[in-house]
């Protein structure tokens, strides 16, 4: 803090994300300057903003304070609780009091506004010069502030701050990186981070290091000593039956998703039923699901979800007639096209995981799951968008028989787009392949043709052929 201190005091005068006080005022004096930095931090490009107390303004001078952020309560409740209590969304502030050659001196580390501005009882702050101001006082500001949602994605926040690079070693898995990436691990300690770095998962801080929130979800040892990422670890729930009365076992994930990928898959299909024989496919004990649609998406479930969405991350469920997938956060594209489009929001992530192999190439994934699910005979994997969350259910084995009207409609729809997409097109013939129905049963795939027709999910290739032998269809949106 030694270093950061004599850095900051080094500004010429107070800006839009430094403050400089003597001694305290007030809760919300403090709550609406959190607010301010923050944003003006945003706005500027840089990582924290600073409220430092026992430094003179103007010019800058090192007088010490009697405020002590640890020991001041807000009425019966403590001063640093009250305040995040009030601020939304709620950001990861720290507090430092230390001795500063014989005066003591409180730093408050702000991290910068990332997905919205921050508000401080409702309201939005922003510091002018060296005043704190509401921010809906200056459109601009609010205006390009909100255009930063994008840029400031969170891979890019920080996860934690550190004193040295004992630190980083400490709470990231380097080998598995290296390891990861074939590469042969460096002999020095400066090499090892300057490679981390250039991936942007720490950074070089004018006093210690941060790692980012990318470095932590990918190469945690154990997430959990990341406050800001630790609700974000997976967890896989096996249950008894087709229902969530009665669990059997819980499984919380506690490494990165990098380090502990493998892992979490292998757990997984280790839990799965087997059958003896799979349709027509295969006659031999095999697992029921095929291990690359699981791996894929498990995969999706940790690369698109919505990390804003605070206090859950994805979770696996394994019933004892479906496996269901589900990360936090709306889809990004309708459901109904995941097949043929794609879009992430967390850009940096899938990169990375694409790199190690952990996940297919864009748009591939989702192909290459429902290609092996035709391949079992499995019914169609069932994507849908709830209130705040996604959802991928796989189910079980069926009989065409035992398949509903809806699960024969969704596997029509999801056979069109994989035949398209594979630049072929749909036909009674390739759909009664998929279900393994006898040629003299062609009526049973005509049926289903004409549900997912009714559906508006298909239509003709050309409809001005009076062929119904040969007809090709294609999806809705081709």
């Amino acid at each position: 803090m030694y270093n950061l201190l004599e850095e900051l005091i080094k500004q010429p005068k107070e800006s839009e994300w430094v403050e400089f006080k003597e001694n305290y005022h007030s809760a919300e004096e403090i709550g609406e300057a959190i607010s301010a930095l923050a944003n003006g931090a945003s706005l500027y490009n840089n990582q924290f903003g600073y409220m430092i107390f026992g430094v003179q303004d103007s010019p800058q001078m090192v007088t010490g304070t009697e405020f002590k952020f640890s020991k001041k309560k807000k009425g019966k409740e403590e001063l640093e609780n009250w305040i995040l209590q009030r601020l939304a969304p709620r950001i990861d502030f720290r507090y430092y009091e230390f001795d500063y050659k014989g005066k003591d001196v409180v730093i408050i580390e702000i991290p910068s506004a990332v997905s919205q501005p921050v508000r401080f009882i409702n309201i939005a702050y922003i510091r002018v010069g060296s005043y704190t101001r509401k921010l809906v006082e200056f459109p601009d500001k609010e205006k390009k502030l909100w255009e930063k949602k994008l840029e400031k994605a969170f891979e890019k926040g920080i996860a934690i701050r550190l004193t040295d690079a004992d630190g980083v070693v400490s709470l990231l898995d380097t080998q598995a990186y290296f390891d990861l990436l074939s590469l042969p691990y460096p002999t020095s300690r400066s090499a090892v981070l300057e490679k981390l770095e250039n991936e942007r998962f720490i950074k070089k801080l004018t006093s210690g290091y941060s790692v980012t929130k990318l470095g932590g979800i990918l190469f945690a040892k154990d997430i959990n000593n990341f406050p800001t990422l630790s609700r974000k670890a997976v967890r896989v729930i096996v249950y008894k039956g087709n229902n969530r009365i009665n669990t059997e076992r819980e499984q919380p994930g506690a490494k990165g998703y990098a380090v502990g990928f493998n892992n979490l898959v292998n757990w997984v299909n280790d839990r799965l039923p087997a059958n003896e024989e799979i349709g027509r496919a295969f006659r031999e004990d095999v697992r029921m699901y095929p291990e690359i649609a699981i791996r894929e998406l498990a995969a999706n479930a940790l690369i698109h979800q919505d990390f804003n969405e605070t206090g859950i991350g994805p979770i696996i469920e394994i019933f004892s007639d479906r496996i269901e997938f589900t990360n936090p956060g709306l889809p990004l594209i309708k459901t109904s096209r995941f097949i043929d489009e794609f879009q992430s929001r967390n850009e940096d992530l899938a990169a990375f995981m694409r790199r190690i192999k952990i996940c297919e190439e864009k748009g591939s994934g989702i192909d290459k799951v429902i290609f092996n699910v035709e391949l079992y005979q499995l019914p169609a994997p069932d994507f849908q968008a709830k209130e705040k969350n996604t959802k991928v259910i796989l189910y079980g084995y069926k009989t065409l028989n035992d398949m509903d009207k809806k699960d024969k409609i969704r596997a029509c729809y999801q056979h069109a787009c994989l035949c398209y997409v594979s630049n072929e097109k749909m036909s009674n013939q390739s759909l009664r392949e998929r279900f393994k129905i006898d040629e003299k049963n062609a009526a049973i795939a005509s049926r289903i043709i004409k549900d997912t027709l009714g559906a508006n999910l298909i239509k003709e290739d050309d409809p001005d052929s009076n062929s119904r032998k040969y007809a090709k269809y294609i999806p809705f949106w081709a």
